[in-house]
This record gives structure tokens, sequence and C-alpha cells, in this order.
């Protein structure tokens, strides 16, 4: 599934596209790998060569599922929290709606930056039920709980994508996708558990710290969230 995407990539077709007079693409992660070299294993000598097809759709399935199951993952933790804090789903609403206006169906990727208290909200729950566990204070030590260092270039206390130079190279983009979805989610939808049914917040490992209990949750279909 994977090689006909990387084809694209490959140096030869980069040739052909300039040859049909169009534009380069943008350099991306995966033109990287056609110039990679890595060294010749057991023959003792300083040669290098370049990657196999095979390692190199290894290398793309893993930052495929790294940036996705991550992903939907801290998603689901999000939807979770809010379900057992309405509270805090009702705030996001009402943030939402000074931004948007009472009218709006749908939020938009350049209104994200208009809501700090959405992004805290996100930062909350990464740093509360990170993707993988390091050693992470699962309690807040000091006041301030709406300011998050995601980079730890001030102090490394809340890191869910690395630190340093291992840090996630799309952390931004990690960032506005959750952004984005759980907005659009809080905005349309009112979130609720369904009645006999208690979210538990239990989890298990699997490539990511995973709900033991998938998320079953009740929202209305097709209308703004009323409240």
């Amino acid at each position: 599934m994977l090689e006909p995407l990387a084809d694209q990539h490959s140096p030869k077709e980069q040739a052909k596209t300039l040859n049909d007079g169009m534009s380069q693409l943008a350099t991306s992660y995966v033109d990287t790998l056609f110039t990679l070299e890595v060294p010749e294993e057991g023959n003792g000598t300083a040669a290098k060569r370049r990657l196999t097809e095979e390692e190199l759709v290894n290398l793309c399935s893993e930052f495929l599922n790294a940036g996705t199951d991550t992903t939907t993952t801290a998603m689901q933790w999000i939807m979770a929290k809010l379900i057992k804090c309405p509270h805090i789903q009702a705030k996001i609403f009402e943030e939402i709606k000074g931004v948007v206006g009472e009218n709006c169906t749908a939020v938009k990727e350049d209104e994200l930056s208009k809501m700090p208290y959405l992004k805290a909200v996100i930062l909350e729950g990464l740093r509360r039920h990170p993707p993988s566990h390091f050693v992470l204070p699962h309690a807040v030590t000091e006041e301030g709980t709406e300011e998050f260092d995601v980079t730890g270039r001030r102090e490394i206390k809340m890191m869910p994508f690395g630190a340093g130079r291992r840090i996630c190279p799309a952390i931004g983009l990690a960032i506005l996708h959750l952004q984005y979805f759980v907005a659009n989610l809080a905005w349309n939808f009112k979130w609720e558990a369904i009645e006999g049914d208690e979210i538990d917040l239990s989890e298990k490992q699997e490539f990511s710290i995973v709900m033991k209990h998938p998320l079953h949750a009740h929202f209305p279909l097709g209308k703004l969230n009323k409240q």
C-alpha cells in the first residue's frame, strides 16, 4: 500500500515532474529517505548504501502509525474527560461561540488561535494521558494550570512529545489536529455518558497507552450543541 506513495517521491519521478513543466514538490520526510546512506554491514569497510525498498516502506509505516494512532488515542482520552467534566465541555463551547458566533456550523483552522482555553484542555489531556508513559507528574504541583511548556525548553516537566533532539517533529501538526477535531466535536455535539454506563478511565498498553474499555458516548446528531 505504501510503495506507490513512496515511489511518487523517488528521484526518477521528481525528474519526470520537472520535465513535464510542473513545479518540484516540497521536500518531505520521504524525500530524505531516498538520499539517506547507511553503513554496509558485514564487509568490514566504510562503504555505504542506500535504503532498500523494504527498509523505506518500514520507515514510512512507522511514522504513519506514530502520527495517526497517537492522535486518535489522545482524542479519545480528551473526549472521555470532557464527558466526566461537563463544566469544562460547556466552557469550551462558550469560548467557541464567542469566536465563531452562534450560527456557524464548523470551526475553521484559522480560528483556533483565538481559543486559548481549548488549547489548555488539549495540553492538559496530553499531560494526564500521554501516548507513552514517562516520569511525568500526574497532579499539578503549582498554580497556573493553563500554562504549559510543551517542548521542555524551560524545564522538562510536561513532555508528551519527547524532548531535545528526539522531540516529535510533528508536534505542531498533532496539536493542531487535536484542537481542530475536539473543537468541532464539542461545538456540534453535547457529549454525555450512555445512561447506566460509567466512563472507565483504566488504561492498557498497546502501540500507545489506550483506554482499557473504548469510549462509548451519547450525543445528539445533526444539530448544534444547544446549551
